[in-house]
């Protein structure tokens, strides 16, 4: 399979190749593992697959490394996995021969394999809703392996509240996902507590993959749910668009777990900020890079989330939100 590599210097999207590797190194940190006036302290970043949040990510990284000062004192050499979990085996074995001083993965099964491949060198993972359920750290507050990052837990029982906000008057809700995906087994998971503790009844649907979005959704649709909920899962973000078109033609509203959803075509979530999230990834890449140890940086939540709405679809759907309560969301339209 063809793979797409791009390098990439810190404050652009492209960048230059990798022309040296830095020596392997433990635990340490960066003042201990760079010399001066030689070799940049070179990170590998590692992505799933091309998706606008995942993008976002990888770019607020970069933009925030920069912002911080680190433009000319490292190096980052970017990988796409396209979706397919060898690649990302490959990318990181990669990584790990050419002994990079750093590695971030995005995404939990790119963090998931990134630290199956290295106990040694120290990875900085981003947007891993569950870092625990994941196997990544035994606690959030406790780091004694080479691995910590940024956790983008998505806010699901405020999610559902705000369904019951928006389109009052639901009982039975269709839940969507890959149960395969870690991050959207955990967040159906504790969907299904929190409608259970309110009682509220719902139906699921499972894909394997994208190919199966249009069958789930159509299946559910036929079940005559009144709203559908999808986390942050990867696979129905890549054919996004089929689930919210199906949804919008029978009238049934679709929350979502991130704010790019919504910008497919999803009514509405209490999001992640993903520009927020990607600078606190590069405030502790920068903390460690400077010689803190990963045992001093626990593993971080993202710090913002924000009422998100997208317009069109509320039109489609017929909905009717008073300007008070719109002036509560960032409105997509």
């Amino acid at each position: 399979m063809k793979k797409f590599m791009a390098s990439l210097t810190v404050g652009a999207l492209l960048f230059a190749s990798l022309t040296g590797c830095s020596t392997k190194q433990e635990v340490t940190p960066a003042k201990e593992t760079a010399t001066e006036n030689s070799e940049k302290y070179t990170i590998g970043i590692v992505q799933t697959m091309n998706h606008p949040s995942l993008d976002e990510i990888r770019e607020y990284t970069i933009i925030g490394l920069e912002e911080l000062g680190l433009k000319d004192k490292i190096e980052i050499v970017y990988k796409d996995a396209q979706g397919d979990p060898s690649n990302i085996n490959t990318i990181v074995s990669q990584f790990v021969g050419e002994e990079v001083n750093m590695i971030i993965p995005i995404a939990t099964g790119a963090a998931q394999t990134t630290a199956s491949a290295t106990k040694d060198i120290p990875i900085v993972f981003a947007a891993v809703s569950n870092p625990v359920e994941a196997g990544l750290v035994k606690d959030l507050k406790i780091t004694d392996s080479n691995i910590t990052g940024v956790s983008n837990a998505i806010a699901v029982e405020e999610i559902l509240d705000l369904s019951q906000e928006l389109t009052p008057g639901i009982k039975t809700y269709g839940l969507i996902y890959n149960q395969g995906e870690i991050n959207s087994a955990t967040g159906i998971k504790r969907a299904k507590a929190y409608l259970s503790s309110k009682g509220y009844e719902y139906v699921e649907a499972t894909i394997a993959n994208s190919g199966e979005l249009l069958q789930a959704t159509q299946s559910l649709i036929g079940k005559n749910v009144d709203a559908i909920f999808t986390p942050n899962d990867n696979t129905v973000a890549t054919a996004m668009p089929i689930l919210a078109s199906e949804a919008i033609k029978a009238k049934i509203p679709v929350y979502v777990g991130v704010d790019s959803l919504v910008k497919d075509g999803g009514l509405a979530t209490v999001g992640i900020d993903y520009k927020t999230l990607g600078r606190q990834v590069a405030a502790m890449v920068k903390r460690i890079y400077e010689g803190q140890t990963i045992a001093e940086n626990p593993v971080e939540q993202i710090k913002e989330n924000s009422k998100i709405i997208n317009k069109t679809t509320a039109e489609a759907l017929g909905l009717k939100i008073d300007e008070t309560s719109l002036k509560e969301f960032k409105i997509i339209e």
